[in-house]
């Protein structure tokens, strides 16, 4: 049996159920890019996300979904295309995986920050282990205005993979961070970018971010706007909510110790806008 599959899990640390979990989950998603860098799916689509942040550029915490942009309007475009090439890289890898079309339950103009009902989901699983999934979303009607850079990786080959830059990264966690609902929880790993993007001094794209809001939400923010509505959400949301979701993501729980609404708040006054 193929043994780099191991070899890439034992650069991380699997000490624990959850952390074991985390690097297996990251070690697929690599696997996942590299079978779509063999399929050609990057001339037409680029990367972009926590989980692209975290592969990269080294986020601190894992990430579980995998985004993806079409880089212009496609209606012909079929992910499904690109299956057999995902399936055969791991095959090689001597892993068999699954990957099976999320359905929806309901139809909206915007089910989340980024899922629309024109973005194509699906879930990507091993046969053996149907308890580990990782969400694929394609957005196929995507706001454009982003630019790309070429990323590279080194494992189970050395490929490179079309992503968003770092600004329109955080253009569209931005969005998220203000516009995503979710019914009963608060996703604090929006939140845990937000602060790793402002401690790096990465700026904003704001035409980008205004682009989303445009495309995704009907509304036309000014930076003065923005920083409103950003600054009424830090203010008032249950930070114990935003520390709970994000503390399955991180290797040591003391970093968010500082986490407060007041400390966001003052992590506004260090945005950097492109």
């Amino acid at each position: 049996m193929n043994k780099l599959f191991d070899q890439m899990l034992s650069a991380h640390d699997t000490s624990t159920s959850v952390s074991k979990r985390n690097a297996i989950c990251e070690v697929m998603q690599q696997v996942a890019l590299a079978g779509l860098r063999r399929s050609g799916f990057f001339d037409k689509a680029a990367f972009y996300g926590g989980t692209c942040l975290r592969i990269f550029h080294g986020l601190g915490r894992y990430s579980e979904d995998m985004d993806f942009s079409l880089l212009k309007e496609d209606p012909d475009f079929k992910i499904e295309y690109y299956f057999s090439a995902i399936v055969d890289e791991f095959k090689s890898l001597g892993r068999d995986v699954i990957i099976t079309k999320k359905e929806k339950r309901h139809h909206s103009k915007v089910e989340s920050a980024f899922l629309k009902d024109d973005t194509h989901v699906y879930n990507l699983m091993f046969q053996t282990e149907k308890n580990l999934i990782i969400k694929i979303e394609v957005d196929t009607k995507p706001p454009l205005g982003f630019k790309t850079e070429q990323k590279l990786l080194l494992q189970p080959y050395s490929f490179m993979t079309r992503c968003f830059t770092l600004p329109d990264l955080y253009a569209g966690k931005m969005h998220a961070l203000i516009y995503r609902k979710w019914a009963q929880r608060v996703k604090g790993r929006d939140w845990y970018d937000f602060e790793w993007y402002v401690r790096n001094g990465v700026p904003l794209d704001f035409d980008h971010f205004r682009q989303r809001t445009n495309d995704f939400n009907g509304e036309d923010l000014s930076k003065e706007i923005f920083l409103e509505i950003l600054s009424n959400r830090l203010s008032t949301t249950d930070i114990g909510m935003v520390k709970k979701d994000v503390l399955p993501f991180i290797k040591n729980p003391s970093e968010i110790e500082i986490w407060s609404n007041d400390y966001f708040l003052q992590l506004m006054n260090f945005i950097k806008f492109l």
